[in-house]
């Protein structure tokens, strides 16, 4: 029988374990039911936060700088580096994590950090960037991360807009002369899960404003002052395929930063170097928090899953709560879920005592796929 050499290619369990720990409680797991399993790990992630946490685990150099953070505050925020190929996560500078408990600032939230976070990448000398997008606490439709950039967004009376949002309202004139010509280049990847255009029903302020703070009216704030933005800079790139991502910086960078839009997890999966650790497998063994209805759309166990299909290689799962069908699942190409709520059914419970119950669910895939 031919040795079993496993892949855990899993995501965060998000609020419990990193990526990287989710693969070292899978392979202690699996060694206790077999020994001398060959085991290979590749921590992954869609582009959203934990994507430079995931590129430091495949062998980039984590660096750090001080930039904006989302209501104007300094904060300390990671990219990564390999040669010339830099992967910065725009929620390491512009996130939800920057937020204190309850407050948020749906009007005002400014991507200003992302773009200085790209500045140090190119300072660093990467011509290539991967700019993972997800997490944002912003709706500024990037205009933050071109201000910093370089770029000056002035009202009527010539003075610079206010920060996020809202301030758009009052755009009168947009100038991208003074953009870092660095930029020009640069291979700048759009790296996200979210196709979302920027505005309209199903745009950014719509779909994604309510999870940053914003009520019905500032909905309807941000959607007129990022429809008039658009108008300004340039309308057609707005209903592009992820110009609606992480509050609208999507849209900043596929109309002013030449940017050109991939899934974050494919951009990922070639990154990290999956497809060659994928020819040494016989089993992948992916997974995140919760397996649900978004994990088909783009999420990293479904990209994992989906090339390891094209491949031939059996995939299972495992997850903190399972909310899809073994019909779905095996449509996405994974052939069993194994899920913690199942040892463990308090969702609190489960949450703390994840790492012990993901090596009791790796005992179990041990025992059904390799004994």
């Amino acid at each position: 029988m031919e040795t079993a050499r496993v892949l855990v290619a899993a995501d965060k369990f998000k609020g419990s374990l990193t990526a990287v720990q989710v693969a070292e409680r899978v392979t202690a797991g699996l060694r206790r039911v077999v020994p001398g399993v060959q085991v290979e790990t590749l921590p992954v992630a869609d582009g959203g936060d934990g994507t430079v946490a995931a590129a430091v685990a495949a062998g980039f150099e984590r660096r750090e700088a001080r930039v904006t953070g989302p209501l104007g505050d300094p904060v300390t925020a990671a990219y990564a580096l390999r040669g010339s190929t830099a992967v910065v996560e725009m929620a390491e500078a512009s996130g939800l994590q920057h937020l204190p408990d309850g407050v948020f600032a749906p009007l005002t939230a400014t991507t200003y950090g992302s773009g200085e976070l790209l500045r140090a990448a190119l300072e660093a000398g990467a011509t290539t960037i991967v700019f993972g997008v997800g997490g944002s606490a912003t709706t500024d439709g990037g205009a933050g991360m071109l201000a910093a950039l370089g770029a000056r967004f002035l009202d009527a009376d010539g003075k610079p807009v206010g920060p996020g949002g809202g301030g758009l309202a009052e755009l009168a004139e947009a100038d991208l002369s003074g953009l870092d010509p660095r930029l020009k280049d640069v291979d700048l990847v759009l790296a996200s899960d979210v196709d979302n255009p920027l505005t309209g029903p199903k745009g950014a302020p719509e779909v994604y404003g309510r999870q940053k703070g914003a009520s019905e009216e500032d909905i309807a704030v941000l959607d007129a002052a990022l429809s008039h933005y658009a108008s300004v800079l340039g309308p057609e790139t707005a209903a592009l395929p992820g110009a609606g991502a992480a509050g609208g910086i999507g849209y900043g960078a596929l109309v002013a930063l030449g940017a050109r839009f991939r899934p974050g997890i494919e951009v990922m999966l070639d990154v990290l170097g999956f497809a060659p650790a994928l020819a040494r497998a016989t089993l992948v063994i992916t997974g995140e928090g919760s397996l649900d209805e978004q994990t088909l759309h783009g999420k990293a166990p479904a990209g994992v899953a989906a090339t390891a299909r094209e491949a031939g290689i059996e995939v299972v799962a495992v997850c903190g709560r399972l909310a899809l069908s073994q019909e779905a699942l095996s449509g996405a190409g994974i052939a069993r879920a194994y899920a913690l709520a199942e040892l463990e059914p308090d969702p609190a419970v489960s949450m703390a005592q994840a790492g012990p119950l993901l090596e009791r669910a790796a005992e179990s895939i041990a025992r059904d796929f390799l004994s």
